[in-house]
């Protein structure tokens, strides 16, 4: 059953993501800078998991324990989304949200793919096979039909 809620949250956020990027593209051609529109995107993003990350701790009590992270691991993810917000701002009223939904899916595939198989950042490694590469393929030419046709 927990299976089930996992997969359809994981639906409702990429559904999230599909009104994310036509709302900051909307905003960038009011701020004249799709830069602008994406810095803003991320700060009201921060200031609202501040609020929530202050308002989980103050009520469950729980005490942040620093292990001393890789340096980089603090800024790397916010540096990707960073790029990833900027980028879906300027795609989408060229190319169109469903299409940039598309690609966006089959590079999420691919990537996680590959993340897969080497077991990134202590991931369990899962070998591509076959299926997963017909799974690509038939991923990546449903992406190109959705932009082309």
């Amino acid at each position: 059953m927990m299976g089930l809620v996992w997969s359809l949250l994981g639906i409702l956020s990429g559904a999230f993501i599909a009104v994310q990027a036509p709302i900051n593209s909307q905003l960038a051609r009011g701020l004249g800078l799709p830069v602008a529109a994406a810095a803003f995107s991320f700060l009201s993003g921060a200031v609202v998991l501040g609020a929530i990350s202050l308002a989980v701790t103050r009520l469950d009590g729980v005490a942040l324990d620093w292990k001393a992270p890789a340096p980089w691991l603090f800024v790397a993810g916010g540096v990707l989304g960073g790029f990833y917000v900027t980028l879906s701002t300027i795609l989408t009223p060229r190319i169109g949200a469903a299409a940039l939904m598309a690609f966006l899916v089959a590079g999420q595939l691919l990537a996680g793919m590959m993340l897969d198989r080497i077991g990134f950042l202590g991931m369990a490694i899962r070998e591509i096979s076959l299926g997963r590469v017909a799974g690509a393929v038939l991923l990546m030419a449903g992406a190109l039909l959705v932009r082309f046709t």
